[in-house]
């Protein structure tokens, strides 16, 4: 492997930008499109390394931003790095803490150097910087670390952040003020001058391949002058970022489309914390490799199930008595162990820890059979069928503005980025 990312492509769709592929790094390779589950502090919650590995997942993803605080970059340095830490011998990504200056807006400061933080462990002011952001990735060791950028608002504060974080919305608003467009340009700008220096800071460029992140909003102009500016640098591969900060579904599906066939066709193609099925399938035919998102955890371990016909909430009295699996086609530990949905429900009602582990493990492994599905239909070019297998692509989430769960309202993102897996 000639340098620290190789990436084939196997096939590609006639009827849409999705391509089947696999990305190899130094800790080894996975199948593309993948799906990363969440590890924000070194570990997908409540699961051991190999019962993550035994859904399907092949590459996880970390926070360097909550790893830089606890328990230290420098200390998982001196303990061999992070997949040494953490037990997972597969590849890792690093998000670089740049999100934060979106879902933290209103406890940071942003500025032309960086972001000065207010550190959620001890209140602390904490400098982030593109240069410290790439000594911290490179202290972790993942196999692929993020470009330190500037995430703005979107054009319209999602309403689950004004009714539980106002202050995050006013935060927002102020950034805004009465010009999106020119905060939209300013992040742009400022993302581009900040990846100029984290290529220049960037110490294990032989080992650690990194990311640059298009920023833009919905705005197509400024969507391809984003897309100009990172591609100047030749990277091994290239993220579409500033979605899933409170815009609708139907803006996001957009702007992914307008972006990906943007980016050069011979790189992974990465869509930052997005997670829904049809998000993914979207992101899939528009020319996506990556994704990641936190919701299968998250979910799980709030009782709440991802089914191929939609969700359900397993502490619901409809399952008090049910003697069936959450899915009989499933075969997790939660399914093939045989666990009913009455069993589950009991788990948790009593506040049993099994609970949230099986559920978590449902979903993540629902999660990765979509995106096996997803890869044979690739193959295939068989898409008319994706949708008799996994009903819920038919219709949206029946929560109304479910993009705004991409903020975990406690100040953390809930996709790529959140402390709250």
């Amino acid at each position: 492997m000639s340098g620290p990312l190789q990436f084939e492509i196997e096939c590609q769709s006639s009827s849409c930008g999705a391509r089947l592929g696999r990305v190899t790094v130094p800790h080894g390779s996975f199948e593309t499109p993948a799906f990363m589950p969440v590890g924000t502090r070194g570990t997908v919650k409540g699961l051991l390394p190999k019962q993550v590995a035994a859904t399907g997942s092949q590459i996880l993803l970390n926070n360097a931003y909550h790893l830089m605080l606890r328990p230290g970059d420098e200390l998982i340095r001196e303990l061999g790095g992070v997949h040494e830490f953490m037990q997972w011998h597969g590849p890792i990504l690093t998000d670089s803490g740049g999100f934060q200056a979106w879902s933290l807006a209103d406890t940071n400061l942003l500025g032309e150097d960086g972001i000065i933080f207010k550190s959620i462990i001890d209140g602390s002011k904490v400098e982030l910087t593109p240069e410290r952001s790439m000594r911290v990735q490179n202290n972790l060791g993942a196999d692929i670390i993020m470009a330190f950028d500037d995430c703005p608002p979107s054009v319209d504060a999602a309403s689950r952040v004004r009714d539980q974080r106002p202050e995050l919305a006013a935060a927002h608003d102020k950034q805004v003020g009465s010009d999106h467009r020119r905060r939209l340009v300013e992040a742009i700008d400022r993302t581009a001058r900040w990846l100029e220096r984290c290529v220049a800071a960037h110490d294990r460029s032989a080992d650690q391949a990194l990311f640059g992140i298009v920023q833009g909003g919905p705005d197509e102009t400024l969507r391809r002058r984003s897309v100009e500016q990172v591609t100047a640098f030749d990277l091994p591969g290239y993220a579409i970022g500033g979605v899933a900060v409170g815009e609708s579904t139907e803006v996001l599906h957009a702007t992914v489309q307008m972006t990906a066939p943007m980016l050069p066709a011979d790189r992974p193609r990465y869509l930052m914390g997005v997670g829904y099925e049809r998000d993914l399938v979207a992101g899939v035919r528009a020319g996506v490799d990556m994704f990641d998102c936190v919701l299968p955890t998250r979910n799980g371990r709030s009782g709440s199930i991802f089914m191929p016909t939609g969700r359900a909430q397993i502490k619901n009295a409809r399952f008090r008595a049910d003697n069936t699996v959450i899915d009989a086609r499933c075969d997790c530990d939660a399914c093939g162990g045989g666990f009913t949905r009455a069993y589950l429900r009991h788990l948790f009602i009593s506040g049993e820890m099994l609970g949230p582990i099986l559920l978590s493990l449902h979903n993540i492994r629902h999660f990765q059979r979509l995106m096996v599905d997803i890869r044979r239909v690739i193959r295939d070019d068989a898409w008319s069928s994706l949708a008799d297998t996994w009903p819920v692509l038919r219709t949206p989430p029946a929560e109304a503005g479910h993009r705004s769960a991409s903020a975990d309202l406690t100040g953390n993102h809930a996709g790529s980025r959140s402390m709250d897996q």
